[in-house]
């Protein structure tokens, strides 16, 4: 019989992700620059750095020119996407997509209040009205089992809490398993997604304006599907809020 590991191994990785971060003293995740542990995942001089207002189009989050401002990207303009906004926190860019990383594939919880702190400065200057309710992109069973979480819905719940907005995590349902987008080919991808969302309870969202909060937007297929889910169910907006976008992308 082999023993038994000890109780702080067996727990789930969230938990002892969220426990080491309690207890240890807090380091920038970018510069390593050491504070108290209520200091937040990433300082201030490296947010100030790193984390740069952009003038985007306001409905896909495209960078656009500052004499662009307030004006749909082309993009939008010959296709217009089924959502309706999307708010960026930032671009997918480096250092701050190895952090989208790390929350993503590598446990770093503490991260998530840090980049929900991020999304709610940028809805404020963006002034975006505030969504009635969010929901983060929900993921597959398998990822989910094997992750042990939901890196959006990590994000979801410090933002709904920042910004006074009710969080509904099971509004959205991923119907089945779908290769992950940045392994399909462009052409691809929206072949990929389409009819893999469902609303759990149309009830939650006949009439309302739903934000739906994700870590990463890139080609926008995945939004727009769930955009297109969301209002066949009765939404009458749909604002996609995400951390980082990856520039540039038609929708």
């Amino acid at each position: 019989m082999q023993p038994l590991r000890p109780t702080w191994q067996r727990w789930p990785r969230v938990q002892l992700a969220r426990l080491l971060h309690t207890l240890l003293p807090s380091t920038c995740a970018l510069c390593g620059g050491c504070g108290g542990p209520s200091i937040e995942a990433v300082c201030p001089a490296c947010e100030a750095a790193y984390v740069l207002a952009r003038t985007r189009c306001p409905c896909c989050a495209n960078p656009l020119g500052i004499l662009d401002a307030g004006r749909r990207c082309g993009g939008c303009l010959a296709r217009s996407p089924t959502f309706d906004a999307t708010v960026a926190g930032c671009d997918y860019t480096a250092p701050l997509d190895g952090l989208v990383l790390q929350l993503k594939f590598g446990a770093a919880l503490a991260l998530a209040p840090w980049m929900a702190r991020v999304l709610r400065d940028a809805i404020l200057a963006d002034g975006t009205p505030l969504p009635d309710v969010l929901c983060p992109v929900p993921l597959g069973a398998r990822r989910l089992g094997e992750r042990g979480y939901n890196q959006a819905l990590e994000v979801a719940r410090p933002l709904a809490t920042a910004m006074g907005v009710a969080l509904a995590p099971h509004l959205l349902l991923r119907t089945r398993e779908t290769a992950a987008q940045s392994g399909a080919a462009p052409g691809e991808r929206r072949n990929n997604v389409r009819g893999a969302f469902l609303v759990n309870a149309d009830d939650a969202v006949r009439g309302r304006h739903v934000g739906v909060v994700d870590d990463v937007m890139s080609s926008g297929h995945t939004l727009d599907e769930i955009a297109a889910v969301l209002k066949d169910a009765g939404a009458i907006r749909v604002t996609n809020i995400v951390f980082a976008r990856t520039p540039p992308h038609a929708p």
